[in-house]
């Protein structure tokens, strides 16, 4: 495992990623301190777990959106076979463990910061 120092929302953190794993951690770092700095610009919330937990739950929510419409865009070309199709997704493809490791970590490391609230 390799350490990344990563800043979300203006605070870093330490964070652990397998070897290769760099590009997919930083991708995602971007995302979710882009939705909360979102939030946080918003002005309507101030703490950062409740931030964290808003901006997870969108993230989570598109996330969710694009595993469906994939379902529903794979189902449809299973309906209609055509040569060269690629292969359907698995449920275990569409689950995006890179996503819910990232957000454990992100509960972790705002289970660890003692200036939340």
């Amino acid at each position: 495992m390799k350490q990344l120092e990563v800043e979300i929302m203006g605070q870093r953190y330490l964070l652990s990623c397998p070897e290769g794993g760099e590009a997919a951690l930083m991708k995602a770092v971007e995302r979710v301190d882009a939705a909360m700095c979102k939030i946080r610009d918003a002005g309507k919330v101030k703490a950062r777990d409740r931030i964290a937990v808003l901006a997870s739950l969108n993230l989570a929510f598109e996330l969710s959106e694009a595993v469906e419409a994939q379902r529903a865009t794979t189902a449809m070309a299973a309906s209609q076979p055509t040569p060269g199709t690629a292969p359907a997704v698995t449920d275990d493809q569409a689950g995006h463990p890179e996503l819910n490791q990232l957000l454990q970590r992100l509960d972790q490391a705002l289970m660890d910061d003692s200036r939340l609230i």
